[in-house]
Order: C-alpha cells, then structure tokens, then sequence
C-alpha cells in the first residue's frame, strides 16, 4: 500500500475512470495522501492514453499529466473473473471512484446497491454527463456539451462573435473537484457514523456551479447575460488592457481602486466626470471607458504598469502565456511544477497540488503508472498468490506491462 504523509494516508481509493473529471478527482485524493488505484479497462486502458500529441517518450503527455501518484492496475470488468476481483477490492477499500455513462456499473454487477452489501461503509463517487436523476441521467457527458448546456458558452468570448467554449476543460475539471469534495464530507460522515453513501455529481451540474454571477444576474431580472470578454459582469473597469508589449488585467472593483486608477493613468479628472463617477456610471460607459483607459496603457510595458498600480495598491497583473505562467518564481515558489521519472518517459514535469498543509505535506512524486504496471503488487495485497495471478493474466482478466526495451 502506499505509504504517505499527507492528511489522507491510509484512504484506499479505487478509481475506475478515464479522461479528466475522474482522474482530476483521483489526483487530487492521492495529492492528498490516499491510495489511489488507478484501474483500467482492457485493452488500451484509459481512452487519454491513445492521445499521441504530444507524447514524452512514446507516453501520452496527458495521460501522464492526470494520473501521476497513483498505482495501476488493468482489469477486464467484461470478464467474470475481473469483476469478481473488483467486488474483492471493494469490500477492502474506503472510496470507489467511476465516471461511466449511468448505470454502466449496476449492468456490470457492481453498481452502489450491490457494493455496500459487503461493505457497508464504502462510499462511492459517480461522476456523470448529468446525474443520477432527471430526464438525462442516462446520457453521455462531454465537457464541451456540458458548457453549452449550462450557459457558460453564451457568455464566454467577445460580444457579437460565435459562442466560445473556455479554453479549459471547466466543466470536466470542476466535476472532478466537487467529487473529491463529496467524497471528504462523506469520509466525515463515515467516520462518525460507520455508513458510507452515494456522493452523485455531474459535469453539467458542474458547469451551471460556475455561473454563480451570471445566475444572480438572471434570478434578479429575467434577462441572459450576454459575452463581455476579459470584462465583469458587474463593475468596471475590470479586464484586460493593452500595453506596448501584451496585456495587463487592471481590476478597478470597488470605488478606491477606481480613483487609484485615475491617479496611475495621469487622469485624476477621470473620477469627476458624469460618465465614470460611479460604478453604475462605468458599465454604462464601459466602451467609451475602455478605449481611453487603452489610449493610456498601450504607451508603457507591462512591467512599467505592474510597478506603478502596485505601488498604488491597485490589482493588477500580466496576462501571461501557459509557458509564462509555468515559469514564473512565484508559480515555482509555490511547488505547482513538480519534476517526475517515469519509466518510459524519462524525465517529465507535473502541474504539482493546489492544496498546502502545514502539518501534513502533500507527496507528488509519483509518476502515472504504466499500464497494468502494478497488478501484481496490488493483487498481491489482497491474497492472491503469484500463481493465481499469472492465471488471471493468462485468462485475460488482468494484465501487466511488457518489459521495457534495455
């Protein structure tokens, strides 16, 4: 089992997952500490493993990026005898983790209802297109799909263009935070109580969590928000302006920051004009605001602006590239890139964990595990002798790796 220093050592997590909003969940348990088991279905294993570009070595860099820490196992849950041994695992573990279409898992046998009659405290995460309930429950759940359905594509991108998706996978992402964040409160549950339960999210419901601004928008009026760019719904200005060298977001969210502004750009007289005086004034100015403000930033850099609102305490910051982003002291400071070896790919690096604990550090220096690399090890964990192992294997119920080039 693994061993680790972080509050969740000693959780056993079986991850039946693929792609990202399952993994996220699981990387984020084993970030934490616990013993994620990283189960794959044969052949190929999780569908992000056949993502050819870019590839580190001959392994898919995403794949890689998503599943590092955890242990492998390949399993054929179409097999009798792999889903036997699941049912095994199940009655052992805290967690199980599975982001089928609904009701995969209660065709195969495995579903909640059935697992918990061995081992009553189990909780199981189901992570879904849109949930165990409703008239969709039993629909596939794409991220993209899951944007456009809960309105985040009508109000991202630039007023007057095409719905844009956001550039990551939010819904996808979100679905697999919220269900590690079900999964903790139903361990405290369980903790106090001995029962485990259900803890059912989706990528849909995910997706709508996420227009927390927008929806109080259309709770209070009955109307949409429409597109508004880098630019906030409700105050202004707050987005992204043009300097000589990119662009720098300026946040102006409250009235002081406002004046601050005024005061950095050389135009104190800004904050009498009737047009920007108050917040409510700016939105409804906010174009004309915009173009002067831009007038102004597009003479000097960046770094000549991050230096002036700083010193004035007013919120502002580059917008960077990834690269950028990745490379910068304070993302490094920070641990968020963390340098891995893998066994095919060699040297790699890793979006580190987002969480930090004072008294129970995080370990992320596993990498993604080949596929099927630990089966023995793990099986071996649960009883099974290494003949009664290498009959599973020769039956195709299980698989390992084959040994790598010299």
């Amino acid at each position: 089992m693994k061993t680790s220093t972080g509050p969740l050592a000693g959780l056993r997590v079986l991850e039946i997952t693929q792609i990202m909003s399952g993994p996220t969940c699981g990387l984020l348990l084993a970030d934490m500490g616990a013993d994620v088991i990283k189960i794959e279905k044969l052949e190929g294993g999780d569908d992000a493993r056949g993502y050819r570009d870019p590839q580190v070595g001959g392994v898919s860099a995403p794949f890689m990026m998503m599943n590092r820490n955890k242990r492998g196992l390949a399993l054929d849950l179409k097999h009798p005898e792999g889903r036997a041994l699941l049912r095994r695992m199940a009655k052992q573990a805290d967690v199980l983790v599975e982001n089928f279409r609904g009701g995969t898992m209660d065709k195969l046998g495995l579903g909640f209802e059935t697992l918990r009659t061995d081992n009553p405290g189990l909780i199981c995460c189901a992570i879904s297109g849109y949930g165990r309930t409703g008239p969709y429950a039993d629909k596939g759940g794409f991220d993209l799909i899951a944007q456009g359905f809960a309105g985040l594509m009508s109000v991202t991108g630039e007023p007057d263009r095409p719905p844009a998706k956001s550039g990551n996978a939010v819904s996808d992402m979100n679905a697999g935070i919220l269900g590690a964040l079900g999964i903790l409160a139903a361990y405290i549950h369980k903790l106090k109580t001995g029962e485990g339960q259900l803890v059912d999210t989706s990528l849909a419901d995910a997706a709508l969590q996420q227009t927390y601004w927008h929806a109080a928008v259309w709770f209070a009026t009955r109307q949409s928000p429409e597109p508004t760019g880098s630019a906030h719904i409700l105050t202004a200005p707050y987005q992204a302006f043009e300097a000589s060298d990119g662009w720098i977001n300026i946040g102006g969210a409250n009235q002081a920051n406002w004046e601050r502004i005024c005061t950095v750009l050389g135009h104190p007289e800004w904050r009498e004009d009737p047009r920007f005086a108050t917040n409510r004034d700016r939105m409804a100015n906010r174009d004309t605001l915009v173009a002067l403000m831009n007038g102004v930033v597009r003479q000097r850099t960046r770094e000549a602006w991050q230096a002036d609102f700083d010193a004035a305490g007013v919120p502002a910051g580059p917008v960077h590239t990834i690269g950028e982003a990745l490379s910068h002291p304070q993302t490094l400071a920070r641990g968020m890139v963390v340098e891995l070896q893998h066994p095919q790919a060699g040297t790699t690096q890793a979006i580190g964990c987002p969480i930090h604990f004072s008294a129970t550090p995080t370990d992320t220096g596993a990498p993604a595990p080949l596929l099927g690399q630990h089966s023995r090890e793990i099986l071996r964990e649960y009883g099974l002798a290494d003949s009664e192992i290498s009959a599973l294997v020769a039956a195709g119920a299980v698989a390992e790796p084959s040994p790598l080039p010299s």
